[in-house]
C-alpha cells in the first residue's frame, strides 16, 4: 500500500478499531499476570486481546517497529483482519507479518505454506515461519527490521494443531533476536476446563508437539504463553507481555463468546470440528479416512469394507456425551479420493459431558475390533505416536487393550501436568 493510502484511509481504520473494541480498557496485562482476572457475564460479548489493545490506543506498541504473526483468524467482531486495521492506523508502525502453516492468508492445505512475498491489499512483506525454528527464524526477525513481534491467531485446543508450536518457536526464536514478544488472547473453542490426554514423551518431540502437554491442554494462546515461558523456555525467556480477554468464562464454548468463526485452517470449518477434533484427529495415524475432502472433516470416519458393525460397537461402549451413525461418503480428496467408505459420524448431543480423548481412544479400539482390514497408517505405521505422544496407545490398541484400560494409563503424567497448569491460568 502507498503512504498516501495510508494516510487517506488512518483516520477511518482507526476509529473503526476503536468502534469494534468498545468502551477503552488497558492492555498492559504482563507476564506476571497483574490486573484482574476475566470473567464476563453471561450473555456479554467477549472482547480479545486485539479489541483491548485497539481500545487502548494501541498503546503498548508505542515507538516500535511492529511484525505480526497471524492468519485468517486474526479478525475483529466486524470481521475485518487486525493487519489492515493496524496498517490504516497512524499509531501502529506495522512494518511486516509472519504467516504459519496454511499462509497468512490461508491458502495452503495441510503441510504448505504460502511463501515469502509481498501482500496485495498492504503492500507488507510477509515472511513464511513455517518450518523453522531457532536461529533461522531469529534471522527472519533480524531481517524484517521489526522491534516487537505480535502473535493473534486461533487455536484449536489441541497439541497436534501446530499453532502453538508456532507460537513456541517464535517466542523462543524472538528470544534469540532481541525481540519483544506480545500474545493477543483469544478464546479456547472447546472451552478451558479440563486438560485430558497423554502427556508427550519428549523422545517423540515435533511440530505437533514440541514440548510435553497433553492432547488437549484446555487453555488459551496466551496462558499457553505464560506456560512455555515459565517452564520450557527458563533458560532464555521471551520478553513477554500478554493483553487478556474481558467476558470470558473457562467454560465457555466458543459460540457463547459472540465472535465470528474464522476457520484456522481449511480443515477446521466450524467450531463443533474443532470439538471433535482433539479426539478424531488420531485417525490420521491410520488407514481409515478422517474425513478429510467432506464437508465433516473429523466428524466423518471411514474406509472401504466398513459397514454397520463399528456404529453399533462404538455406541455399546456407552462414551458421555456422542452417538455414532452408520455412515457413507466419498471423500473428495485425501485416504481413499473418489471411493465410497464406510464408517460413523459423531454426533455430540452433550458438548459438557463429551471427552474428546476418550472418544478417539474408543473408536480407535472398536475399529479395530470391527473391522479386520483394521492397519496403522501404511506410510508412516508409528504417525499416531507422534500424534499421542509416545507408543502407549498404538501398543495398547494392538494388544487388544480396552478403552478404559488406556486412558487408565496415562493418568498419573497428566495429574502432574494438571498441577503446572493451574499456575498459568488467567481466567
Amino acid at each position: 500500500m502507498s503512504l498516501s493510502r495510508r494516510g487517506l484511509l488512518g483516520a477511518g481504520g482507526a476509529a473503526g478499531a476503536l468502534a469494534a473494541a468498545g468502551s477503552a480498557a488497558r492492555a498492559d496485562d504482563r507476564e506476571d499476570g497483574a490486573g484482574a482476572r476475566g470473567g464476563g457475564r453471561p450473555g456479554r460479548r467477549v472482547r480479545t486481546g486485539f479489541d483491548r489493545l485497539a481500545a487502548d490506543g494501541f498503546g503498548l506498541l508505542a515507538g516500535e517497529r511492529v511484525g505480526v504473526v497471524t492468519n485468517p483468524t486474526g479478525v475483529t467482531p466486524d470481521v475485518r483482519h487486525i493487519v489492515d486495521v493496524m496498517h490504516a492506523d497512524d499509531r501502529v508502525d506495522l512494518i511486516a507479518v509472519f504467516g504459519p502453516e496454511h499462509g497468512f492468508r490461508g491458502t495452503a492445505q495441510a503441510g504448505g505454506s504460502e511463501g515469502r512475498y509481498d501482500d496485495p491489499a498492504t503492500g507488507l512483506p510477509v515472511y513464511d515461519t513455517y518450518r523453522k525454528s531457532g536461529q533461522p527464524l531469529a534471522d527472519v526477525f533480524t531481517a524484517s527490521g521489526v522491534d516487537t513481534v505480535v502473535f493473534d491467531i486461533q487455536d484449536a485446543g489441541a497439541r497436534f494443531y501446530t499453532y502453538i508450536w508456532t507460537l513456541f518457536d517464535c517466542m523462543e526464536s524472538a528470544a534469540l533476536a532481541g525481540k519483544r514478544f506480545v500474545v493477543l488472547d483469544r478464546p479456547n473453542p472447546v472451552t478451558g476446563r479440563a486438560a485430558l490426554g497423554p502427556v508427550l514423551d519428549m523422545r517423540y518431540s515435533s511440530f505437533v508437539g514440541r514440548r510435553p502437554i497433553p492432547q488437549t491442554h484446555g487453555m488459551t494462546v496466551a496462558e499457553l504463553a505464560l506456560l512455555f515461558n515459565g517452564e520450557f523456555l527458563r533458560d532464555r525467556p521471551a520478553e513477554l507481555a500478554t493483553v487478556r480477554m474481558s467476558g470470558w468464562r473457562r467454560s465457555d464454548f466458543f459460540d457463547a463468546t459472540g465472535l465470528p468463526w474464522v476457520p484456522p485452517s481449511p480443515n477446521m470449518p466450524t467450531p463443533e470440528t474443532a470439538l471433535v477434533y482433539g479426539g478424531t484427529c488420531l485417525f490420521e495415524g491410520t488407514e481409515l479416512s478422517e474425513g478429510r475432502g467432506t464437508t465433516r472433516p473429523f466428524e466423518l470416519l471411514g474406509a472401504p469394507g466398513i459397514d454397520g458393525r463399528w456404529a453399533e460397537a462404538a455406541n455399546a461402549l456407552e462414551l458421555p456425551g456422542v452417538r455414532f451413525r452408520e455412515a457413507y461418503f466419498a471423500p473428495t480428496f485425501g485416504k481413499h479420493q473418489g471411493k465410497t467408505v464406510g464408517g460413523v459420524q459423531l454426533h455430540v448431543h452433550d458438548r459438557a459431558a463429551f471427552d474428546p480423548v476418550r472418544t478417539g481412544v474408543g473408536l480407535l479400539v472398536t475399529a479395530r475390533r470391527a473391522w479386520r482390514d483394521f492397519a496403522w497408517l501404511r506410510s508412516n505405521p508409528t504417525w499416531l505416536d507422534t500424534l499421542t505422544g509416545s507408543p502407549l496407545v498404538r501398543t495398547m490398541v494392538d494388544a487388544g487393550a480396552g478403552t478404559d484400560e488406556i486412558t487408565g494409563a496415562w493418568q498419573e503424567g497428566l495429574t502432574a501436568f494438571r498441577s503446572v497448569r493451574r499456575r498459568y491460568l488467567r481466567y
